[in-house]
């Protein structure tokens, strides 16, 4: 993680001075840069970055500072006209915000407000993400997803309680699951699935000590010969073989055989959003998505796995947190009859699944809005009506369309 940078008060008098010469020469004129370490933190900031689209005084800029390589692989997700910029055009550009959803930093020497949208609600590696032990202080607007991580965040010390970085904001990337654009049979329609099958989603975590090294392939195959349609998310960092945390395994290639053998399939896309709401259950070890959907109230299979708990660094509370709203299984030998039990009464743990996605997810279905509206404040413009809208839902269906992988 960058610690960020020191500004001498000469830096920032030249850098202010910029900023005003700019907007007197271009007075609505604004350019933000989106910088992705991942498709998964693309994901994370596709919502606010679409709204921009709409506004032609806006220039939106795509970024990875860390790995400019592999900007197709980043950004699949985003549309294709836009403009990717790298690292060395960054620091010659004049950019109103830098947005970011992990502890990237690129170097701006022209300076600009740093907004940080974080990833993921899971508690993992606890003590870079939810609990940092060196400062946040650095960025100008922290984007919170939850009040928990703004409480951990103060208490760490990470950053101040008057601190005026700190917007409560919400996670854009699940707006989706609520706010009505999408629907499971529409999106199981739109891929050719027949909405009346049940359907289960397998979202294990990356990392080693993963349900899916241990034993996706089998969860997977008895799911199948049950006769469920299975969907795969897989973590992108399991999909990658030379990555020592997919376990040096062509994932891909190994899992196809058997969903083949049934109705399933894998899903490419990064964001899983549409594939959340085609689910009547989900099987995950510890993961985000577990977390995301709760907000769909529908019964979670989790699957104990304690190495994966130790060495991931994951706050024990959140792994009460998950226990508490789902069904725990030890092996794959389970999976299927905890499957069968949740579906013959999905409203076992309601309460408890509703109560915790709201304590998660601040103000669901209108995060957007208000990251947006903060995002225009920040660069000291107004926002226009069609920065507000959202987006069609077909047009989100038709993302859901391109998400297999055949």
């Amino acid at each position: 993680m960058n610690v960020g940078e020191l500004v001498s008060p000469l830096v920032h008098a030249a850098r202010q001075a910029d900023t005003r010469w700019h907007r007197l020469r271009w007075p609505q004129a604004r350019n933000v840069v989106f910088d992705a370490r991942s498709a998964m933190d693309y994901g994370m900031m596709a919502p606010v970055h679409r709204r921009l689209q709409a506004d032609a005084r806006v220039g939106c800029w795509l970024m990875s500072s860390e790995r400019p390589d592999r900007l197709a692989e980043i950004f699949r997700d985003a549309p294709p006209e836009e403009t990717l910029l790298s690292p060395r055009e960054a620091m010659m550009k004049r950019l109103d915000a830098y947005v970011a959803a992990d502890f990237v930093w690129a170097t701006l020497p022209r300076g600009t407000c740093r907004i940080q949208m974080f990833h993921g609600v899971a508690g993992k590696f606890s003590r870079e993400y939810d609990r940092p032990g060196t400062s946040m202080r650095h960025w100008d607007r922290l984007f919170f997803i939850n009040g928990r991580r703004l409480h951990n965040y103060i208490a760490s010390g990470a950053i101040d309680s008057g601190s005026s970085a700190i917007r409560l904001i919400g996670m854009p990337k699940s707006d989706r699951l609520v706010d009505g654009s999408l629907s499971r049979d529409a999106v199981l329609g739109a891929n050719g699935m027949d909405p009346a099958c049940v359907t289960v989603l397998y979202a294990p975590t990356w990392t080693r000590f993963s349900s899916l090294n241990a034993m996706g392939e089998e969860v997977l195959g008895r799911l199948v010969d049950a006769g469920y349609r299975v969907l795969v998310k897989l973590h992108e960092k399991s999909l990658d073989p030379a990555f020592v945390n997919s376990g040096g395994v062509d994932w891909v290639g190994r899992l196809k055989p058997i969903l083949a053998r049934g109705k399933g399939h894998l899903i490419s896309s990064a964001d899983a959003s549409p594939w959340l709401v085609a689910a009547d259950v989900l099987i995950t070890d510890h993961s985000s998505i577990g977390f995301e959907y709760l907000l769909l109230d529908r019964p979670v299979i989790r699957i104990a796995m304690p190495e994966l708990i130790s060495r991931a660094d994951i706050a024990p509370e959140y792994v009460k947190l998950l226990a508490a709203v789902s069904t725990t299984v030890e092996n794959a030998a389970g999976v299927v009859a905890a499957v069968d039990r949740a579906l013959a009464d999905p409203a076992r743990l309601s309460d408890a699944r509703c109560a915790l996605a709201a304590d998660l997810f601040h103000g669901p279905g209108q995060a957007t809005d208000r990251a947006i509206h903060e995002l225009y404040a920040a660069m000291d413009l107004d926002v226009p009506a069609c920065a507000q809208a959202r987006s069609p839902v077909d047009a989100v269906i038709r993302t859901a369309e391109r998400a297999l992988v055949r």
